[in-house]
C-alpha cells in the first residue's frame, strides 16, 4: 500500500514510477488557500528530487501572497488524452517553506545547489532574475493514479 493512498490502490503508481513521472512531466498546477479561503490555481514549472518538490514561483504574485497567509498548498501534476485509460497523476498536499533569499540573486544556499541543478539539467539554463524564489513543498500525502494499470 501507498502511504497516503486510501483508495485506488489498484491505480497507485509504486515510488519508482511516481518518482520518474514526477522528474519527467513539464508542468504542475499549484493551489493555494486565496483570500475568503478561495482557491487560487496557476501552472508552475517544478523538479521533484525523490523526496522534496521545488518550486521557483514569482515573489510578485497571487501564489506568494497567498502562501505568506497560510502555507498550505497543494499540487497535481497529470498527464493522459482522450481516452479514460490513458489518464495519470500524482497529488501532493503540504505546507510550503520559503528556501534562500526572496527573491532568489544568487546568494550560496547549499539546500538550493540540487534544486538548481535539476532545475537546469530540465528547463535548461538557470538563471536569477530578481523576481523569483524558491518554495518547497515536502509531501504530507501523496496520491497517484495510472488507469493504464486497469488494462491488466
Amino acid at each position: 500500500m501507498v502511504p497516503g493512498q486510501r483508495r485506488g490502490t489498484a491505480i497507485a503508481m509504486s515510488h519508482e514510477e511516481r518518482d520518474a513521472f514526477l522528474r519527467g512531466s513539464p508542468v504542475c498546477r499549484v493551489a493555494t488557500v486565496g483570500p475568503g479561503g478561495h482557491p487560487h490555481n496557476g501552472a508552475l514549472w517544478f523538479v521533484w528530487d525523490g523526496t522534496d518538490l521545488w518550486l521557483n514561483s514569482l515573489v510578485r504574485s497571487q501564489r506568494w501572497t497567498d502562501l505568506a497567509r497560510d502555507a498550505r498548498l497543494s499540487v497535481l501534476v497529470d498527464d493522459g488524452g482522450f481516452e479514460f485509460l490513458q489518464l495519470r497523476g500524482v497529488e501532493l498536499l503540504g505546507r510550503a517553506e520559503v528556501v534562500g533569499e526572496v527573491p532568489r540573486k544568487g546568494e550560496e544556499v547549499d539546500e538550493l545547489r540540487s534544486p538548481e541543478r535539476l532545475f537546469t539539467e530540465k528547463y535548461g539554463d538557470f538563471r536569477y532574475d530578481g523576481r523569483h524564489a524558491w518554495l518547497r513543498l515536502h509531501p504530507e500525502k501523496v496520491v497517484s493514479w495510472d488507469f493504464g494499470k486497469l488494462r491488466a
